[in-house]
């Protein structure tokens, strides 16, 4: 396997959890020309840092949208098109939705895909009757 090579910017997701069996955070490579950055988001299986939006997980590799979300309003420019070739629970293309980027998924497996739609389609059926334009969670 060849090497990634070095990078200025790691992304790191703090899940705010320390000492269980499972990791403390999760680390992304990048190839971005900035700082190491950190998301703090509570991801503790029943336990999550917003539970007024907890959303219930079903893939064993769910990501919060919230991290998604975090990650395109601070490293994705506006008109991007992005691609999620693992798609899974679909966290990405919602976070997509919500922060108005376009994107394309593909997932193999058919019983996550049919998960994944009705989850994106569930989340297309929402209304969001005002945008402030606040977002609490870009630099």
């Amino acid at each position: 396997m060849d090497n990634l090579g070095a990078t200025e910017c790691f992304i790191v997701w703090d899940k705010r959890r320390r000492g269980l069996n499972f990791a403390d955070c999760e680390l992304a490579w990048t190839d971005f020309k900035r700082p190491c950055r950190i998301f703090e988001f509570k991801w503790n299986g029943m336990l999550q840092e917003d539970m007024s939006e907890k959303e219930y997980r079903i893939h064993p590799t769910q990501k919060p949208m919230r991290l998604y979300e975090w990650i395109l309003l601070n490293f994705a420019n506006d008109g991007d098109l992005i691609l999620d070739t693992h798609v899974g629970s679909a966290s990405s293309l919602i976070a997509c939705r919500r922060t108005n980027h376009k994107y394309v998924g593909f997932e193999i497996d058919e019983d996550y895909y049919k998960l994944a739609k009705s989850r994106i389609d569930t989340e297309g059926g929402q209304m969001t009757l005002f945008n402030m334009g606040y977002n609490p969670y870009q630099e």
